[in-house]
């Protein structure tokens, strides 16, 4: 097999009125083309170039209008679709390397966006619990997403759309929708092509909608996007995801073979005495992927150590991916290097060239592309290095604790950790957290750990606290009594959400003396602007969960003269909010009579609301809370400036110690 050949995507079949049947006849024809091989072998690219051109001319022609019309448009744009998907195992990186692509091609100075695929039937993920599927990620226009879409705003520094995260609910809500109202002409509705069709307008309506930028580099923010990177959650072969499989084969078979490609990122274990690096795993996953009518044009491959070359050399044999597009991800020092580890194995030219993008040279095969780019002198890649660097040469190290409901599941909290991580970085430090379950630092908590003077030792050497948000009622009391220790030792503390709605009735209890102040949402007995320091918004639903809380991002105005104002250097912040309950007007001026100032308000029209409380630098060194979630919108460039204020205040209480 000459490996220097380019290969085309699988041959087109098109044609043919059964279009979901066309993966059962690519896998009969790499027997019969290639029986000394599991999988076919390549073609000529330029007759591939010519089929696939053919086949979606003629293809287009049979699509629906409003398919047709995107198809049409994405060609004429052209705009690049970067697919991501996975094998072997759940969880093995595919949101990290989608997003280190997306750095690549920024780097380059393209405009690019995302799409996060979830296979799940829920509409959203704001109904999942955090236990099982992590965070939920909030997005500027309220969406309620998957994690994943976290790490993307964060690399990419972009603002997304709730549209950037597709589930299977969505795409069967809208279909079913279109249904309704008559929209098929009394035709039967299937998965194919109904459900495949919706899905390919869902990702080609996303790659073509502008997304704004955190950068001050780039002014052009109605721009459209020319590249969109597609992760595909879950792991291929997943029951779930055919129809998304089979739309995507189908995509690229619209789009032409030039104008999108595919990342394969899989596992290749090492076992034994001396390690041997594995690629069975690889193997049977790439042989799975070709028989359900995809072809990877990258893997990427995850693992403790480098790929060898012999890995190399057989994972290609077996699998038909040229050797230079063979990308080893082996586990580093912090994720700010995967995009740095990319560049060094010239992935970037590899796309560019795949794609046809750029500076590209025709005739040659894109896994030998020369790197003529110059990315490593990109401001871009500059700044990366400059990240990376300062995560692994930290000046001096910080503790904090976060104290929190769902501190057993990390990704629960992943954005919190991120913001602290940025604020670290930015200040130097090397981070450590302190995970510690709320309810185990009261007795009288409802919780199962009962280990209080371990958990209360290990609070008391941290230099820095943060209680994030949640629901529920477990951990509460173990929230309030933290609050009050970080409040009466003056160790810096950062509310967040249900914190800041702690941290105003714990000094309801302590400082005014309303011995049974609390929320509305755990108890329902309280005297009316008394005793219920936190009340349900007016404007809350009480019989549907998914979507109705108060969402997205909303302005805030910011006093004169207050922290805030001063760490957000302005006087109107933006910040993205989710919660159902807020803090009790009633009891404001009460409340700040005594210390506890509320500096930062919103007015919008359902009246006033209480955004942001501190103490006088005077009273305390860093005690701020926020009923918004400052975490959603850090970023590795620019850290949140509340996270920022914390790690300044720890890192001088370390240095004063």
């Amino acid at each position: 097999m000459n490996e220097s050949q380019p290969r085309p995507s699988p041959s087109p079949t098109a044609n043919h009125p059964h279009r979901s049947c066309r993966p059962l006849l690519v896998f009969v024809l790499s027997l019969l083309v290639a029986p000394a091989q599991p999988f076919l072998s390549p073609l000529h690219l330029a007759s591939a170039s010519r089929s696939l051109s053919f086949h979606a001319n003629t293809k287009r022609n049979g699509l629906p209008p409003k398919l047709s019309d995107l198809v049409a448009s994405t060609l004429a744009s052209d705009r690049k679709i970067v697919v991501v998907t996975g094998g072997v195992l759940s969880g093995i990186g595919k949101g990290v390397t989608a997003s280190s692509i997306g750095v690549l091609f920024r780097a380059m100075n393209f405009r690019v966006t995302a799409l996060k695929i979830d296979p799940y039937l829920n509409v959203d993920a704001g109904t999942m619990s955090p236990f099982e599927h992590g965070e939920v990620f909030v997005l500027d226009d309220g969406g309620e997403t998957d994690l994943d879409l976290g790490n993307y705003e964060r690399f990419l520094s972009v603002s997304l759309t709730r549209d950037s995260n597709l589930s299977t609910g969505k795409i069967y809500q809208s279909v079913i929708e279109r249904e309704r109202i008559g929209e098929y002409l009394g035709k039967t509705v299937q998965v194919v092509p109904h459900i495949s069709d919706a899905i390919q307008e869902w990702v080609l309506k996303v790659a073509q909608t502008p997304v704004q930028t955190f950068s001050e580099k780039h002014n052009n923010q109605d721009a459209a996007p020319e590249v969109c990177i597609v992760e595909l959650g879950g792991t291929l072969g997943d029951i779930e995801s055919m129809p998304f499989v089979e739309a995507l084969r189908q995509l690229q078979e619209n789009l032409g073979y030039k104008n999108m490609c595919f990342v394969h990122v899989s596992l290749i274990p090492a076992l034994g005495d001396p390690p041997e690096q594995k690629t069975k795993p690889t193997q049977h996953s790439v042989k799975q992927m070709m028989q359900m009518g995809l072809r990877p044009d990258f893997l990427c491959c995850r693992g403790t150590s480098p790929l060898e070359s012999s890995t190399v050399s057989k994972l290609s044999l077996f699998t038909s991916v040229p050797n230079g597009a063979i990308v080893s991800l082996h586990d580093v020092s912090n994720i700010y290097r995967v995009p740095l580890m990319m560049i060094g194995q010239n992935l970037h030219s590899m796309l560019l060239q795949r794609l046809r993008m750029g500076s590209f040279k025709k005739g040659v095969d894109y896994s030998v592309a020369e790197d003529v780019t110059g990315i490593e002198e990109s401001d871009v890649i500059q700044d990366w290095k400059r990240l990376a660097d300062s995560v692994d040469e930290p000046e001096s190290e910080c503790v904090i604790a976060v104290v929190g409901k769902y501190v057993d599941h990390g990704d629960a909290y992943l954005s919190v950790v991120k913001a602290l991580t940025h604020a670290a970085m930015a200040t130097k430090q090397k981070l450590r957290i302190e995970w510690i379950e709320a309810s185990s630092l009261c007795p009288d908590d409802r919780g199962s750990n009962n280990d209080t003077d371990s958990a209360w030792k290990r609070l008391k050497q941290c230099h820095g606290i943060v209680v994030p948000g949640g629901f529920g009622s477990r951990g509460m009391e173990g929230k309030i009594t933290t609050i009050q220790y970080a409040r009466e030792n003056k160790i810096p503390f950062l509310g967040i959400c249900l914190g800041m709605q702690a941290a105003v009735i714990e000094h309801c209890r302590n400082v005014l003396g309303i011995t049974r102040a609390h929320s509305a949402e755990f108890s329902d007995d309280l005297v009316k602007d008394e005793e219920d320091a936190v009340i349900f918004m007016p404007e809350g639903d009480r019989e549907r969960m998914g979507g109705t809380m108060r969402l997205g991002a909303r302005e805030t105005i910011l006093k004169q003269h207050s922290l805030a104002r001063q760490l957000y250097g302005k006087e109107k912040v933006m910040e993205r909010h989710r919660h159902r309950y807020e803090v009790n007007p009633a009891l404001v001026p009460r409340l700040e009579k005594v210390g506890l100032e509320f500096v930062g308000r919103n007015t919008d029209s359902s009246g006033e609301r209480m955004e942001v409380c501190e103490l006088k630098q005077e009273m305390h060194p860093y005690f701020v809370a926020a009923q918004f979630h400052p975490e959603f919108t850090s970023r590795p460039e620019k850290a949140n400036p509340l996270f920022l204020g914390l790690l300044k205040a720890s890192k001088e209480s370390t240095l004063t110690q």
